[in-house]
């Protein structure tokens, strides 16, 4: 069977665990990302298997209900928050909030092109601004230092793809992993230009990446514990929680985690201060009189 670049396919050795679409097509082999995970892997082409229109459906259907359920309970947990945060703002009176609120902003880097517009999309339904940048994972470490000077974020996310190879190394060794270096590189560069863990807030990392390497290099959250995938989308989930988060109250590490599809075998990190800033007077805009 003929395969070409797009083409979404399982594979046979895996019991056909995780779905891929193919990034380019070699003598016998093709290179492959995961369609919602965010996995770099190479397969025999005698390994692959195009998925049919029926089971492609059903699949989608089931991740759709997943990333749906994530956003549900973020989107309790924001307004708890939201609820909390007026109480204090009006001081207990029950009456209009008055207040303002100023929200983290968000660089995120992606090796994905794809990914990065589902999760560009995800950011703009919870409401947080974003500059999204689709970069491949080596030129991430050269780009960062220019892109954080210029749009000046409270948060930066850097993912992509990874993965770890035992036939490269043991899990301790980053050598033995597609992108982590890159990552960690990246965090550093950023580190260099703002040291402190709750003014920048980093999460790095993506399927099975050298958790413990991104974690010394300077990232509060990062990826992977237990060297598991992870969801496209958990990376949004933890920025959003810091973003709404007030910086007079600390993020634990299970509370950035529980809304996220993967959990804590997949990502982990230290706890962090939110951003979330509010002030008074809220002033209506004239402009529109």
């Amino acid at each position: 069977m003929n395969y070409s670049k797009g083409d979404l396919v399982t594979r046979k050795s895996y019991n056909h665990d995780l779905l891929f679409r193919v990034a380019s097509v070699k003598k016998n082999s093709a290179d492959l990302y995961g369609e919602d995970i965010r996995l770099k892997a190479d397969a025999p082409i005698s390994d692959l298997k195009k998925i049919q229109e029926r089971e492609l459906e059903k699949r989608r259907q089931k991740g759709k209900e997943k990333e749906e359920f994530s956003f549900r309970l973020f989107r309790q947990d924001y307004q708890l928050m939201k609820e909390k945060r007026e109480y204090h703002a009006t001081e207990g009176y029950q009456h209009e909030p008055i207040f303002f609120q100023l929200p983290a902003k968000v660089l995120h880097l992606d090796g994905d092109q794809m990914y990065l517009k589902k999760c560009i999309e995800l950011y703009q339904r919870i409401g947080l601004q974003v500059h999204g940048v689709h970069l491949h994972e080596r030129e991430m470490p050269i780009q960062i230092g220019e892109l954080v000077e210029k749009i000046q974020p409270d948060i930066i996310v850097i993912t992509g793809h990874d993965a770890f190879s035992k036939n490269k190394g043991r899990k301790n060794d980053i050598r033995a992993y597609r992108h982590s270096k890159f990552f960690v590189e990246t965090v550093r560069e950023a580190r260099k230009i703002n040291p402190n863990v709750d003014q920048l807030v980093i999460f790095a990392g993506a399927c099975q990446s050298h958790f413990e390497s991104l974690i010394r290099a300077g990232a509060n959250f990062a990826s992977s514990p237990l060297r598991i995938n992870i969801h496209a989308l958990d990376p949004v989930y933890i920025a959003a929680k810091i973003a709404y988060t007030p910086f007079m109250e600390k993020v634990s590490v299970w509370e950035a985690l529980r809304n996220t599809l993967t959990g804590d075998k997949g990502m982990g990190g230290i706890e962090t201060r939110g951003l979330l800033r509010t002030g008074l007077p809220y002033l209506e805009d004239e402009s529109n009189e």
